[in-house]
């Protein structure tokens, strides 16, 4: 159990033991056998409760609260016993309850100050800081209410800087991510320029257009040089054949029959 909830766990048992001052008084007002009933039921209550049983503390108040069924302090008590079984939403609205049957501003003042209780065990700060300025209204002397009204204002704004500081750090990692996607989309790019020059190599009517793929040209000395050795060639060739047909033909023989 954290710091927060040992506090509010223990203003819970300093509110019930103000509420028991109250009870004190009402029964020494008490005028019919039915407000005695009542009346005896939420002592016991308070009782069971200072002893730590809850279980049976509720029964004694819903008891109560079955023939009173708007007696606030069997209300406010109720809730008591049951946000300490952990049933905060039942408890709660035992304490609205509380705040509607109220016959005084102290009774209200209670069941508001229990209410923003509630709201801090749940960590609703928000709610629980207009649940004790309106508990303060009612009783702005309190000490413990001032206390924790205070307390609330201050986690409020502790967790609103921590969600500014988010939104914040949110927004600072928004143009990270833009310069990561441009460094990305000129990576694209130079890939694509190297894939273009790559098929341009490959294309052959590209290499026809590229003077390196050119053959070497060739200087006037070396053409000539070629022409005679072709001519020279040539000039082999003819001989030969005028050779040959300079030279007597031999008849073939006749064939024998």
């Amino acid at each position: 159990m954290d710091q927060i909830s040992k506090l509010i766990q223990r203003q819970m048992k300093q509110k019930l033991l103000i509420v028991g001052c109250m009870l004190v008084t009402l029964m020494g007002l008490a005028q019919t056998s039915e407000t005695k009933v009542e009346d005896n039921l939420i002592y016991d209550g308070n009782e069971l409760h200072k002893s730590k049983t809850y279980a049976q503390a509720e029964k004694k108040y819903r008891k109560a609260l079955a023939h009173a069924p708007k007696n606030p302090i069997a209300q406010h008590n109720l809730g008591n016993t049951l946000f300490d079984e952990s049933y905060y939403g039942e408890a709660f609205n035992a304490y609205k309850s509380a705040t509607m049957s109220a016959k005084s501003k102290a009774d209200k003042h209670s069941a508001l100050h229990n209410m923003g209780n509630v709201f801090m065990n749940q960590k609703d700060y928000a709610k629980a800081v207009e649940t004790y300025k309106e508990a303060l209204r009612n009783n702005p002397k309190d000490d413990q209410t001032r206390y924790n009204y205070a307390l609330a204002k201050e986690l409020l704004e502790n967790e609103n800087e921590n969600q500014d500081q988010d939104n914040k750090d949110s927004d600072e990692q928004s143009p990270k991510d833009d310069s990561k996607d441009n460094k990305d989309q000129d990576q694209d790019g130079e890939n694509k320029d190297q894939q273009d020059q790559s098929d341009k190599e490959k294309d052959p009517q590209n290499q026809q257009q590229d003077p390196k793929a050119q053959p070497t040209k060739l200087s006037p000395q070396q053409i000539k040089n070629l022409l005679e050795a072709m001519n020279n060639e040539e000039k082999k060739v003819q001989d030969k054949v005028n050779a040959i047909k300079a030279k007597p033909v031999k008849p073939k023989s006749k064939k024998d029959w």
